[in-house]
Protein backbone atom coordinates (compact mmCIF):
# COMPACT_ATOMS: atom_id res chain seq x y z
CA UNK A 1 0.00 0.00 0.00
CA UNK A 2 1.30 3.37 -1.40
CA UNK A 3 2.16 5.93 1.69
CA UNK A 4 1.05 9.67 1.89
CA UNK A 5 4.76 9.82 1.51
CA UNK A 6 4.95 8.11 -1.40
CA UNK A 7 2.20 9.09 -2.46
CA UNK A 8 3.41 12.22 -2.91
CA UNK A 9 6.67 11.55 -4.23
CA UNK A 10 5.00 9.33 -7.50
CA UNK A 11 2.78 12.77 -7.41
CA UNK A 12 5.84 14.81 -7.81
CA UNK A 13 6.86 12.55 -10.46
CA UNK A 14 4.34 12.72 -12.30
CA UNK A 15 4.23 16.80 -12.34
CA UNK A 16 8.13 17.44 -13.22
CA UNK A 17 8.95 14.15 -15.26
CA UNK A 18 5.50 14.00 -17.32
CA UNK A 19 3.51 17.55 -17.53
CA UNK A 20 6.63 19.85 -17.28
CA UNK A 21 8.23 18.70 -20.45
CA UNK A 22 5.03 18.89 -22.07
CA UNK A 23 5.34 22.47 -21.74
CA UNK A 24 2.72 23.02 -19.36
CA UNK A 25 4.99 25.56 -17.37
CA UNK A 26 2.20 27.89 -15.89
CA UNK A 27 3.03 27.50 -11.88
CA UNK A 28 -0.41 28.15 -10.90
CA UNK A 29 -1.54 25.27 -13.17
CA UNK A 30 1.38 22.63 -11.26
CA UNK A 31 0.44 23.58 -7.99
CA UNK A 32 -3.28 22.49 -8.84
CA UNK A 33 -1.77 19.29 -9.84
CA UNK A 34 -0.09 19.03 -6.33
CA UNK A 35 -3.10 19.65 -4.67
CA UNK A 36 -5.58 17.72 -6.35
CA UNK A 37 -5.83 14.04 -5.39
CA UNK A 38 -5.84 12.30 -8.81
CA UNK A 39 -5.75 8.52 -7.33
CA UNK A 40 -9.06 9.81 -5.68
CA UNK A 41 -10.79 9.69 -9.23
CA UNK A 42 -8.96 6.71 -10.48
CA UNK A 43 -10.88 3.24 -10.38
CA UNK A 44 -9.74 0.97 -7.49
CA UNK A 45 -8.34 -1.52 -10.07
CA UNK A 46 -6.14 0.92 -11.43
CA UNK A 47 -5.33 3.32 -8.62
CA UNK A 48 -1.42 1.77 -8.64
CA UNK A 49 -1.40 3.58 -12.03
CA UNK A 50 -3.00 7.03 -11.28
CA UNK A 51 0.85 8.81 -11.78
CA UNK A 52 1.43 6.84 -15.24
CA UNK A 53 1.61 8.90 -18.20
CA UNK A 54 -1.59 6.33 -19.95
CA UNK A 55 -4.66 6.35 -20.42
CA UNK A 56 -7.05 4.37 -17.82
CA UNK A 57 -10.29 2.91 -18.16
CA UNK A 58 -13.59 3.67 -16.35
CA UNK A 59 -15.72 0.63 -14.98
CA UNK A 60 -19.12 0.27 -15.13
CA UNK A 61 -21.61 -1.00 -12.84
CA UNK A 62 -20.19 -4.77 -13.08
CA UNK A 63 -16.41 -3.72 -12.84
CA UNK A 64 -16.66 -4.43 -16.53
CA UNK A 65 -14.57 -1.85 -18.55
CA UNK A 66 -16.99 0.52 -20.69
CA UNK A 67 -15.66 0.56 -24.71
CA UNK A 68 -14.20 4.17 -25.08
CA UNK A 69 -14.26 5.35 -21.85
CA UNK A 70 -11.04 6.51 -20.70
CA UNK A 71 -9.42 9.13 -18.05
CA UNK A 72 -7.23 11.19 -20.27
CA UNK A 73 -3.40 10.88 -19.99
CA UNK A 74 -1.91 13.55 -16.87
CA UNK A 75 -0.04 15.66 -19.65
CA UNK A 76 -2.98 15.91 -21.64
CA UNK A 77 -5.22 17.61 -19.00
CA UNK A 78 -2.68 19.57 -17.51
CA UNK A 79 -1.71 21.17 -21.35
CA UNK A 80 -5.64 21.38 -22.06
CA UNK A 81 -5.72 23.58 -18.69
CA UNK A 82 -3.18 25.67 -19.67
CA UNK A 83 -4.12 25.98 -22.95
CA UNK A 84 -7.45 27.03 -22.22
CA UNK A 85 -6.73 29.93 -19.74
CA UNK A 86 -9.56 29.48 -17.44
CA UNK A 87 -11.15 32.51 -15.51
CA UNK A 88 -12.57 32.85 -11.80
CA UNK A 89 -15.43 34.49 -13.09
CA UNK A 90 -16.02 32.02 -16.08
CA UNK A 91 -18.56 29.11 -16.63
CA UNK A 92 -17.93 26.13 -17.90
CA UNK A 93 -19.22 23.26 -20.12
CA UNK A 94 -17.39 19.81 -19.93
CA UNK A 95 -18.52 16.97 -22.42
CA UNK A 96 -17.27 13.48 -21.12
CA UNK A 97 -17.51 13.81 -17.27
CA UNK A 98 -15.43 10.00 -16.82
CA UNK A 99 -13.84 9.98 -13.52
CA UNK A 100 -14.68 13.80 -12.57
CA UNK A 101 -11.22 14.73 -12.32
CA UNK A 102 -11.07 17.21 -15.10
CA UNK A 103 -14.21 18.70 -13.73
CA UNK A 104 -12.19 18.97 -10.30
CA UNK A 105 -9.56 20.72 -11.99
CA UNK A 106 -11.89 23.21 -14.08
CA UNK A 107 -13.41 23.74 -10.74
CA UNK A 108 -10.70 25.21 -9.23
CA UNK A 109 -9.99 27.67 -12.11
CA UNK A 110 -13.78 28.41 -13.11
CA UNK A 111 -16.74 30.15 -11.30
CA UNK A 112 -18.91 27.29 -12.23
CA UNK A 113 -18.84 23.62 -14.21
CA UNK A 114 -21.15 21.76 -16.38
CA UNK A 115 -20.21 18.18 -16.98
CA UNK A 116 -22.11 15.97 -18.97
CA UNK A 117 -21.69 12.59 -19.23
CA UNK A 118 -23.95 9.78 -21.10
CA UNK A 119 -22.92 6.82 -18.72
CA UNK A 120 -25.33 7.16 -15.72
CA UNK A 121 -23.40 5.16 -13.91
CA UNK A 122 -20.09 7.16 -14.37
CA UNK A 123 -22.15 10.26 -13.88
CA UNK A 124 -23.50 8.70 -10.57
CA UNK A 125 -19.80 8.26 -9.43
CA UNK A 126 -18.23 11.59 -10.52
CA UNK A 127 -20.71 13.11 -8.81
CA UNK A 128 -20.02 11.11 -5.83
CA UNK A 129 -16.29 11.63 -6.01
CA UNK A 130 -16.56 15.24 -6.46
CA UNK A 131 -18.64 15.70 -3.31
CA UNK A 132 -16.61 13.68 -1.24
CA UNK A 133 -13.66 15.88 -2.51
CA UNK A 134 -15.18 19.02 -1.78
CA UNK A 135 -16.01 20.04 -4.89
CA UNK A 136 -19.05 21.98 -4.63
CA UNK A 137 -19.29 24.08 -7.82
CA UNK A 138 -19.72 21.58 -10.45
CA UNK A 139 -22.99 19.94 -11.36
CA UNK A 140 -22.38 16.58 -13.08
CA UNK A 141 -25.61 16.03 -15.58
CA UNK A 142 -26.21 12.54 -17.22
CA UNK A 143 -26.91 13.83 -20.67
CA UNK A 144 -25.35 13.16 -24.48
CA UNK A 145 -23.44 16.05 -24.94
CA UNK A 146 -23.83 15.57 -28.54
CA UNK A 147 -27.31 16.35 -28.13
CA UNK A 148 -27.32 20.34 -29.64
CA UNK A 149 -27.92 22.40 -26.33
CA UNK A 150 -30.29 25.26 -25.90
CA UNK A 151 -29.52 28.22 -28.65
CA UNK A 152 -27.51 30.91 -27.57
CA UNK A 153 -23.83 31.74 -26.22
CA UNK A 154 -23.99 29.98 -22.72
CA UNK A 155 -20.31 29.42 -21.37
CA UNK A 156 -17.28 30.68 -21.91
CA UNK A 157 -15.10 27.55 -21.99
CA UNK A 158 -16.34 24.26 -23.40
CA UNK A 159 -13.52 21.56 -23.11
CA UNK A 160 -14.36 17.92 -25.07
CA UNK A 161 -13.02 15.24 -23.00
CA UNK A 162 -11.93 13.22 -25.69
CA UNK A 163 -11.73 13.41 -29.58
CA UNK A 164 -14.11 14.14 -32.56
CA UNK A 165 -13.90 13.96 -35.97
CA UNK A 166 -14.80 17.75 -36.03
CA UNK A 167 -15.94 20.29 -33.80
CA UNK A 168 -20.17 20.63 -33.45
CA UNK A 169 -20.89 23.97 -34.64
CA UNK A 170 -23.89 23.82 -32.00
CA UNK A 171 -20.97 23.83 -29.62
CA UNK A 172 -19.40 26.89 -31.14
CA UNK A 173 -22.48 28.73 -31.01
CA UNK A 174 -22.81 28.34 -27.43
CA UNK A 175 -19.65 30.11 -26.69
CA UNK A 176 -20.27 33.77 -25.75
CA UNK A 177 -17.68 36.40 -27.05
CA UNK A 178 -14.28 35.37 -26.00
CA UNK A 179 -15.20 32.38 -25.27
CA UNK A 180 -12.72 29.20 -26.12
CA UNK A 181 -13.82 25.51 -27.01
CA UNK A 182 -11.16 22.64 -26.60
CA UNK A 183 -11.42 19.39 -29.06
CA UNK A 184 -8.52 17.01 -30.02
CA UNK A 185 -9.74 16.45 -33.70
CA UNK A 186 -9.35 14.13 -36.34
CA UNK A 187 -8.47 10.38 -37.23
CA UNK A 188 -5.96 7.75 -35.80
CA UNK A 189 -3.29 7.83 -36.09
CA UNK A 190 -3.04 11.77 -36.65
CA UNK A 191 -4.85 13.84 -33.84
CA UNK A 192 -4.40 17.44 -33.11
CA UNK A 193 -5.81 19.50 -30.26
CA UNK A 194 -7.94 22.59 -31.01
CA UNK A 195 -8.51 25.31 -29.25
CA UNK A 196 -11.23 27.65 -30.87
CA UNK A 197 -12.07 31.09 -29.47
CA UNK A 198 -15.02 33.22 -30.63
CA UNK A 199 -12.89 36.73 -30.86
CA UNK A 200 -16.64 38.19 -32.00
CA UNK A 201 -19.94 37.67 -33.74
CA UNK A 202 -19.28 35.46 -36.83
CA UNK A 203 -15.50 35.65 -36.44
CA UNK A 204 -13.22 32.61 -34.63
CA UNK A 205 -9.46 32.62 -34.03
CA UNK A 206 -8.24 28.68 -34.28
CA UNK A 207 -4.47 27.31 -32.86
CA UNK A 208 -3.86 23.53 -33.06
CA UNK A 209 -0.58 23.99 -30.78
CA UNK A 210 0.30 20.26 -30.11
CA UNK A 211 -0.37 16.14 -31.45
CA UNK A 212 -2.28 13.77 -29.20
CA UNK A 213 -4.52 10.48 -29.37
CA UNK A 214 -7.68 10.03 -27.46
CA UNK A 215 -10.88 7.74 -28.25
CA UNK A 216 -13.92 9.21 -29.42
CA UNK A 217 -16.71 10.85 -27.30
CA UNK A 218 -19.81 8.90 -28.22
CA UNK A 219 -22.47 9.86 -29.80
CA UNK A 220 -20.52 12.83 -32.21
CA UNK A 221 -20.61 12.24 -35.66
CA UNK A 222 -18.60 10.43 -38.16
CA UNK A 223 -16.90 11.34 -41.54
CA UNK A 224 -18.98 9.29 -44.41
CA UNK A 225 -16.94 6.48 -45.48
CA UNK A 226 -18.72 6.36 -48.60
CA UNK A 227 -16.46 6.90 -51.84
CA UNK A 228 -17.48 6.09 -55.48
Amino acid sequence: MNTPASLAQLRFNMIEQQIRPWDVLDLEILDLLAQIRREDYVPEAHRALAFFDMELPLEGANGVSLPGQIMLSPRVEARTLQDLHVQKHESVLEIGTGSGFMAALLAHRAASVLTLEIDPVLAARAATTLARNGVTNVEVRNADGATPLPSGPSFDVIVLSGSVSRIPQNLLGSLKVGGRIAAIVGEEPMMRAHFVTRVSEGKWETVQPWDTIAPRLLGFPEPSRFAF
